[in-house]
């Protein structure tokens, strides 16, 4: 922790300004905190962080804590010290990172949200009414206080992330854990002893799946979702890892596809291809992987979804201007269509171009089917029977985003 003999005593009027901007604060926009969040991700010790959609939710959620507590504390009592935020948020995000196996340095992202936070606060204090003496003082308490804050908060989730990875190398959960992790980077580990550690058979077929939430956690709910999906496959039995605190990675023993129901509207199932032996353990794993990372790019609504249904998307999204600039380029006008438009243009296509098909399976008219198809020519930037195939692609990108 930021260590100080004394915390300097606070002039009255320098407080009544301090409580005045905190106030202010209280109410941040938008794009306020979408910078805070894109800074606190940004930069190379950043990336494991970033490319996992549950570890991004969790670290803005302990963005939004951590200012949330700062701004707090300086409205009830302005410019004093401001204690170390060990809220759930904060913690939750510790265990993650520990779970994942990342260190003290993904803790960065306190840091580099700071300066977001110190720009936009210094904004604030130059529209309050105060004298140049008064504006220095103001923000040479300001910048104690954050940075004291930061770097309190810093060490103490450090100490905790100590304390849970101490945890987690006791145990069965950590020899599963251990496993699974030398399993999915193919590290020379025998068959024999990985199944010996996990309490599973890696012989024969194996569908993996990804449970979360990014929401609070809720491991009653997560583990009630894991449930339904080993019920749904016919399973006896199946291979649970404790990823996070808002995250499942499940195996079974099933090589069918798995259709859950996905009641549960704050819990998020992804699931993989079928595989067989070690091979298709872990492949079936990163099939899951990305299908999540596909959801939590585009925003995607969807609460199930299977790499079977994703695997184009996923290559079509993966670098989002070009995918903009894509569907631009192929439905135009299209893109703003009434939804009836568009799921009769999908229709169409997933129909072989049958009308009468598209008819039966959208319970409409024939008629109806062709106004609709004659209206989305009228939109497209090239005829739909020139470019059917990119139409069609462009479509389902739609279908999946948010």
């Amino acid at each position: 922790m930021v260590q100080s003999a004394a915390w300097p005593e606070i002039p009255s009027r320098v407080a009544e300004l301090f409580r005045r901007g905190a106030e202010i604060a209280l109410e941040p926009p938008a794009d306020w905190i979408e910078g805070l969040h894109e800074a606190s991700l940004s930069g190379e010790r950043m990336r494991p962080v970033a490319e996992d959609p549950v570890l991004v939710a969790a670290v803005r959620r302990a963005n939004v804590a951590n200012l949330r507590q700062w701004i707090a504390a300086n409205v009830r009592n302005p410019g004093a010290r401001v204690p170390a935020n060990l809220g759930p948020e904060v913690l939750d995000t510790a265990r993650d990172l520990v779970r994942r196996g990342l260190d003290q340095r993904a803790l960065d992202s306190y840091r580099t949200g700071q300066s977001v936070a110190w720009r936009r606060w210094m904004e604030i204090c130059f529209t309050l009414d105060a004298e140049p003496g008064e504006l220095r003082a103001l923000l040479d308490i300001s910048s104690l206080s954050i940075s004291t804050f930061i770097e309190d908060t810093i060490a103490a989730v450090s100490a905790r992330m100590e304390s849970e990875r101490a945890e987690l190398t006791r145990g069965a959960h950590a020899e599963r854990r251990a496993a699974v992790t030398l399993l999915l980077e193919g590290a020379p580990i025998s068959r024999a002893r990985a199944e010996a550690q996990l309490g599973y058979r890696l012989t024969g077929p194996h569908t993996a799946a990804i449970v979360w939430t990014t929401a609070t956690a809720a491991p009653d709910r997560l583990e009630a979702a894991a449930e339904e999906l080993m019920r749904s496959s016919g399973a006896a039995h199946r291979l649970t890892i404790v990823a996070g605190a808002g995250v499942l990675w499940l195996w079974l023993p099933v090589g069918a596809v798995l259709t859950p129901d996905g009641e549960d509207p704050e819990v998020r199932v992804a699931i993989g291809r079928p595989g067989a032996d070690v091979a298709g353990f872990r492949r079936s794993h990163l099939d899951a992987v990305a299908t999540q990372r596909m959801l939590m790019r585009l925003t995607s609504p969807q609460r199930v979804a299977r790499y079977t249904e994703i695997q184009l998307v996923a290559l079509l999204t993966a670098e989002p201007a070009q995918t903009d600039e894509f569907l631009a380029d192929t439905l135009g006008e299209l893109r703003h269509a009434d939804p009836e438009t568009r799921e009769t243009v999908a229709t169409y296509l997933r129909e072989q171009c049958s009308m009468s098909r598209t008819a039966e399976r959208l319970f409409t008219h024939r008629n109806t089917v062709l106004r609709r198809l004659a209206r989305a020519d009228k939109l497209l930037p090239q005829p739909l029977a020139d470019n059917v195939l990119a139409v069609g692609a462009a479509l389902e990108v739609l279908r999946w985003r948010g």
